[in-house]
């Protein structure tokens, strides 16, 4: 009996196949770049049904919409091959089908299902946490892990996903006991890294972040380029909010992009960054116009709603026609109604299967997100203010984590200030200076509106807050 390094029985493969099936599982955990040579390991056995039904997996996570033309074929393998197959390898199939139809619901059902009955399929809870995470669902996404942590407390990557998903539900001294578990196992487990960062972000412990993430900067290597890009990011948001200025502005061009222009994550991660850089007073030069030439060919992707909220602001910062054309877009598929979906071919619990709610979210949280957005990208704060402040409440249905969300909040802030709301801006700043009291750019913000508000004491006393922390860390 062939089994993966996890100890699931896999069928079909030899020696080659196997090692590529556990470079696909230990890559897909640890985000390294191994995991892609699973694609040229199905295309030489199209007799072995995992093999292949991680390669489709492997192009669904392009999350573009050629993606599932893409992986196709590997899905006809697996199916071909799957009554030889086992039963988890089976549900592993239906899974990527459900994907490829565009049927969300039931591939995360899919994936309970197979964690369920096989708790050491890892790939399944992983792939299940990316499904509730684009879904804002975070008390799923912990569910997913501590359903089977105990059957996996010998695997550092299942630590590092409870620790993520605790630390989206806001349990933060949880999220930091089960990231450190998980590096205390393995020091250079980078989602552990990730959770970790997010956890002292959230406290406002900004220069204990950044030494943190400087000092395990020397294991990020063999990463794919979202790890690798998106842990910079994180040390440059942590520098912006220490006032370091010129070192944000190096971490984008040496490290947060440029890796893979074209992939949705290496640009929403781009797009973020620069905007909020702007937002902090930061002249980028004609850094969007080079990051629009990549977004370019976004102008009909509607794939997830949380990607296509930035490109499309991307898009509108740097004057590109897409703009309007992705717009147009976002108009049409909340205008769609939900498509009716095939029965699964094996009966699920009637609670496996929520309310798909996908249709709704685009049409009562992404479209008026993606018109205000746009309207703040061309200097519209009157309607950037309006359309954004609808959205808002609802803004975790689109998914993204709370760090990558806050560009929203900020966005949101910035047209209150901009139109004219400076009461309802002081309160906006006063509560994100409760969590975050050293950030320079908020405290050079509320000097500003202290000043407009006629408290020129308050305003000199966030000028002089704002100062401290830039002096502590000089350029």
């Amino acid at each position: 009996m062939v089994q993966d390094y996890l100890g699931n029985v896999v069928t079909g493969a030899g020696p080659a196949t196997l090692g590529a099936v556990d470079d696909f599982i230990g890559g897909f955990l640890a985000y390294q770049t191994r995991a892609e040579g699973i694609a040229r390991a199905a295309d030489q056995n199209a007799h072995c049904c995992i093999a292949n039904v991680y390669a489709g997996l492997l192009w669904m996570m392009l999350e573009a919409p050629e993606a599932p033309l893409r992986a196709a074929k590997y899905l006809a393998a697996a199916e071909h091959s799957a009554p030889q197959a086992t039963r988890r390898e089976q549900l592993n199939a239906a899974v990527l089908r459900a994907w490829i139809d565009d049927d969300l619901t039931l591939a995360g059902a899919l994936c309970r299902q197979a964690s369920d009955e096989f708790p050491r399929d890892l790939a399944m809870v992983k792939l299940e946490q990316y499904f509730e995470f684009n879904r804002g669902d975070a008390p799923a996404m912990l569910k997913a892990a501590l359903k089977v942590l105990e059957r996996n407390a010998d695997i550092p990557y299942m630590h590092g996903m409870a620790a993520f998903a605790y630390e989206e539900c806001h349990l933060l001294d949880e999220a930091e006991s089960a990231a450190r578990t998980a590096l205390g196992m393995q020091r250079r487990e980078p989602w552990a890294q990730h959770a970790l960062a997010h956890v002292m972000l959230a406290r406002g412990a900004i220069d204990e972040g950044a030494r943190f993430l400087e000092s395990v900067a020397d294991t990020w290597t063999g990463l794919n380029s979202f790890m690798v890009t998106h842990l910079w990011w994180h040390l440059a948001l942590l520098y912006l909010s220490q006032g370091r200025e010129a070192k944000v502005l190096e971490l984008y061009d040496r490290h947060c992009w440029g890796v893979a222009k074209e992939y949705s994550q290496d640009q929403i991660g781009a797009v973020s960054l620069l905007a909020r850089m702007e937002l902090a007073g930061i002249d980028v030069g004609a850094r969007w116009q080079d990051l629009a030439d990549h977004l370019a060919a976004r102008s009909h992707d509607t794939v997830l709603p949380f990607l296509t909220l930035q490109y499309l602001y991307g898009l509108a910062r740097a004057g590109r026609a897409e703009a309007a054309t992705l717009l147009e877009a976002v108009r049409e598929t909340a205008a769609r109604e939900t498509p009716a979906r095939s029965p699964p071919a094996a009966p699920l619990p009637a609670s496996a299967r929520p309310h798909d709610d996908a249709h709704e979210v685009w049409r009562e949280v992404a479209l008026p997100a993606c018109e205000g957005l746009c309207a703040h990208a061309r200097g519209d704060y009157e309607t950037a203010w309006r359309r954004l402040s609808r959205a808002m409440p609802r803004m975790i249905e689109v998914g993204g984590s709370h760090a990558q969300r806050d560009l929203f909040e900020q966005i949101l802030l910035d047209s209150a200030i901009r139109s004219a709301r400076q009461g309802v801006a002081q309160q906006m700043l006063e509560l994100r200076r409760l969590k975050t009291p050293d950030d320079a750019p908020l405290n050079t913000a509320l000097a500003i509106v202290y000043g407009g508000l006629g408290l020129p004491a308050l305003a000199d006393r966030a000028r002089r807050c704002a100062a401290a922390t830039r002096a502590r860390h000089p350029e």
